[in-house]
C-alpha cells in the first residue's frame, strides 16, 4: 500500500515539476528577461546576466525535484568546472542532463535543437542567454569556437541526442571539431542515472518504481597535443571523436 501511495505521489510530483519548468520558462520570457534587458550593459554583459538567471532557475528546479522526493543526486569533481574557455563534453542518458549541468555552472553556453527556438516555454531563456542553434551545422561550429575563444564555457553532448539504452555510443564529429579548432580546455563529465528514467524511449510519466539517483563525475582534462599534431584536420577530428567515444564507453563499462 505504501509503495503504491509513494508511486502515485512521485507521478503527480513529476507532472508538477514539468509544469513548473514550462510555466517558469514562459514567465522568464515575459517578465524577467525584459527587466534584465533594461539594466545598462553591452551585449556580452546582458547575455551573461541571462545565463546566470537560467542557472539559478535550473538550480531551483533541481532542488525542487530533490525536495519533493523525485530524485537524489551527487556531484564529484565540481571544482574542475567553471573555467574560462572550457569545453565540457558529457554523455546524455536523461532528459534533464543539461538542466543538471547548467544548475552547477553559472555562466554556460550550450547547443539547442532548432525546434526549441519556436517553443514559447523555452524560447525566452534560449534567445536571451545566447544559446547556439544546431540548425546550421557550420555556423554552429563557428559560434561555439567563437564562444570558447572569447573565454566562454560550452556544454556539448557529442552524441547529439540522448543515449539509447543497450546500444553502443555513436558520437558525432561536432564536439571534436569545436575542441580542436578552438584549442579549448576539454573536460569530460560522466552522468549516470539509476534507475533509468527520462530516456529517449520513455515518456515523462513512465516513472521508475523508486526515486532516481543522478550522479555527475567530472574527469581530468583531456590532452589535445597528439591530435593537434596531426596535419590533416579531418583525420584529427575523426581520431578525437573516436577517443571521446572510447572514453565514455569505458566509463559506462566501469560503472556497470
Amino acid at each position: 500500500m505504501f509503495k503504491q501511495i509513494n508511486y502515485y505521489w512521485r507521478l503527480a510530483a513529476t507532472g508538477l515539476s514539468f509544469s513548473v519548468f514550462g510555466v517558469g520558462g514562459l514567465l522568464l520570457w515575459i517578465f524577467v528577461f525584459p527587466l534584465l534587458g533594461i539594466i545598462p550593459g553591452d551585449r556580452t554583459q546582458k547575455k551573461l546576466r541571462s545565463q546566470k538567471c537560467v542557472h539559478y532557475s535550473f538550480f531551483f528546479f533541481i532542488g525542487l525535484m530533490h525536495r519533493i522526493g523525485i530524485m537524489t543526486y551527487e556531484i564529484n569533481g565540481l571544482e574542475k568546472l567553471n573555467r574560462p574557455g572550457q569545453l565540457i563534453v558529457a554523455n546524455h542518458p536523461t532528459l534533464i542532463d543539461i538542466v543538471f549541468l547548467i544548475s552547477r555552472i553559472p555562466a554556460a553556453n550550450c547547443i539547442v535543437k532548432e525546434a526549441l527556438w519556436h517553443n514559447p516555454f523555452t524560447r525566452g531563456p534560449i534567445v536571451n542567454a545566447g544559446y547556439i542553434s544546431n540548425g546550421d551545422p557550420e555556423k554552429m561550429i563557428d559560434d561555439c569556437v567563437a564562444c570558447l575563444q572569447e573565454g566562454g564555457t560550452m556544454i556539448i553532448f557529442p552524441e547529439g541526442t540522448r543515449s539509447v539504452q543497450g546500444k553502443p555510443y555513436k558520437f558525432q564529429r561536432g564536439a571534436a571539431a569545436i575542441a580542436l579548432q578552438a584549442d579549448a580546455i576539454v573536460t569530460p563529465v560522466t552522468l549516470t542515472c539509476v534507475p533509468s528514467t527520462l530516456t529517449k524511449a520513455e515518456k515523462w510519466h513512465q516513472i521508475p518504481e523508486r526515486r532516481f539517483h543522478l550522479a555527475m563525475t567530472v574527469g581530468d582534462d583531456m590532452v589535445l597535443d597528439d591530435f593537434q599534431a596531426i596535419p590533416l584536420r579531418s583525420l584529427a577530428v575523426r581520431r578525437f571523436t573516436r577517443y571521446l567515444q572510447d572514453y565514455f564507453s569505458q566509463q559506462r563499462e566501469d560503472y556497470e
